[in-house]
This record gives C-alpha cells, structure tokens and sequence, in this order.
C-alpha cells in the first residue's frame, strides 16, 4: 500500500484508553464511511498498562482500516503522534484524541475547508469542558507567555485537533528534533490555515494521564524549543545587578572615605550573599535546562520504537 491508496488518515495515540476506544470507533466509523472517501484509521499503543491492545486488536478484526502501532515502552504523546504522522498513508492526515473530547463530526467540516484549498484546519475549542479553572488559567497564561517571547505563534485553546494536506506532513517529517513540542512544530511550517470551532466534550472514560508536573515539564519543552529570551533576561540581570552593585560600592567608600562614616558590615554582606547566589543558582538552572536539551539532541536516539506493527 502507498501513499493515497488511503485519502483520510485518522492519527489517534492512545495510552490506557481501554474504555474509550469502542465508543470512539462507534462515533467515527459511520463518520468516515459518509465521507465516501478510502480511509484508514491508525492507533498508536503508547505502552498502555491497561486491556488497551487487546480491545485494539479486537476492533482490528471488524475492521480492516483499522491499523495498530504498538510501541515497546511509553514514550510520550508527542512521541506517539510523531510515530502516527510518520506512518500515515493519506492525502490528509488527521489527529484525534480516543476520549471524544475531540467530536468526530468536526472531521467533515475540516474536510470541506480542507476542499476549499486550505493546507491546514485546526480545531478552536470555544467551551473546554471537562477541565477546572486552574488548568484553564495556567493554560491560557502559558500560551500568552508563550507567544510573547517566541516568534512562532500558537493560536490559544488549539490543540493537535486538526487536518494537515500531504505537503504538511512531509514538512513535518523533516524537522529531525528529539525533544518535540507538536503544537509548536505544527505552527512553525505554517501553510494556509483555516479555523473551525466545536465545544470540547468531556472525556467518554477514564481519566487524563496529564498531571501538574507532566504539564509543567510539557510547558518548559514549549518555552525552550522556540526562545532563546530565558538565556537573555538572565544577562540583562546580571549587568542591572553589576550595574547596582557599583552604586552601592561607590556610596560606601564615598561615606566612608570623605564622611568619615562606618558601614556595619554583616548582615548587608550576608544578604547580598544570599541574593547573589540565589540569581546565579537560578541562571544556572535555565542555562542547564537548554544544556539538557543539547545533550538530548547529540545522543540521536530514535524517538519511539514499534515493538510490532498489527
């Protein structure tokens, strides 16, 4: 089989999603088979603990769109949906989520814009349902972070929900980096985009995988693979703090030398001390973060691997 023997490729990593997938494919099957248009459906088993291969291959069996990466280990939804992307066949490609909060029946208005001409059609989420105010704050901050400090911009509340063209993808397959942030790797190729909106659903089963510090290392992977600005700001502090520390200096020796007056000098030198060490141990720690990143990329080991191919 070669690429557009399949028109629509449906992209849907999944870990631990044993209770979601047969609503899932309840939902999206009769959604594809109105599209009249040849398809296949590729799930991607990220190391699920759970019955999730097994409920897998059993959908397979009804089904014979249906395609199954299963990975040897978990490495990561990114890694996970780079493996779908890589492996997909179809004039389009499509990225879904098995826990319905993405609605399949938003797949034929992307593919009625897709027909209009557009490279790119992302899901905008007008309602995130399923999600407490802190995620919703944290995210909406993050993306205006984000956006203020990168040149590429990520458009907010949009996810990996979106139909990419041929052209998308192989652009994608030639950005070789390890540590892959998608939602910015999908606005850094850029091609013209269309937006269609949906409410977000809550999850059909189960709960998320993605806890607070899974979301914290998840926002610094954003940060560092698109802006240098970290690095920066902490030079521009070290010359304000230099900058300061010379002032202070000269009023010493000014107050000392002509007006005769004793600076007592313990606890004004602990404090600058502490302060000192505490900018440099921060610096330090940014400037690791992007040696880390480094030494990732140098080692140049695959970014998943299929244990088999169903």
């Amino acid at each position: 089989m070669h690429c557009f023997d399949v028109s629509l490729s449906i992209i849907c990593p999944c870990f631990n999603e044993e209770g979601t997938i047969k609503m899932f494919l309840e939902k999206l099957i009769p959604i594809m088979q109105n599209v009249q248009r040849p398809y296949e459906i590729i799930f991607i088993n990220d190391g699920s603990t759970d019955n999730t291969l097994n409920v897998l291959l059993k959908a397979k069996s009804k089904n014979p769109q249906i395609r199954i990466l299963n990975l040897s280990r978990n490495f990561g939804k990114e890694a996970a949906l780079t493996a779908g992307l890589e492996h997909a066949m179809g004039e389009v490609v499509i990225p879904i989520d098995a826990d319905l909060q993405h609605p399949p029946e938003i797949i034929i208005e992307f593919i009625k814009k897709w027909e209009d001409g557009f490279d790119v059609v992302v899901g905008k989420r007008t309602v995130r349902t399923g999600e407490g105010v802190i995620k919703k704050l944290t995210a909406k901050y993050f993306y205006k972070f984000h956006n203020q400090i990168s040149d590429v911009e990520i458009p907010y509340n949009v996810g990996d929900f979106r139909l990419m063209s041929r052209k998308v993808i192989e652009a994608l397959k030639r950005l070789p980096e390890n540590q892959r942030f998608m939602k910015g790797l999908f606005a850094w190729v850029g091609f013209n985009t269309a937006v269609v909106e949906y409410e977000q659903a809550p999850r059909a089963a189960g709960k998320t995988s993605y806890n607070g510090l899974k979301l914290w290392d998840f926002a610094l992977d954003g940060i560092t693979s698109f802006s240098t600005l970290p690095l920066r700001i902490w030079m521009y502090i070290g010359f304000l703090i230099s900058f300061l520390s010379f002032l202070y200096g000269s009023t010493i020796v000014i107050n000392t030398l002509i007006l005769g007056v004793d600076t007592p000098g313990y606890a004004s030198m602990i404090t600058v001390i502490l302060f000192l060490g505490g900018i440099q141990l921060i610096g330090i720690g940014i400037l690791g973060e992007y040696i880390g990143r480094i030494y990732k990329e140098t080692k140049k080991r695959p970014l998943y691997i299929i244990e088999k191919e169903y």
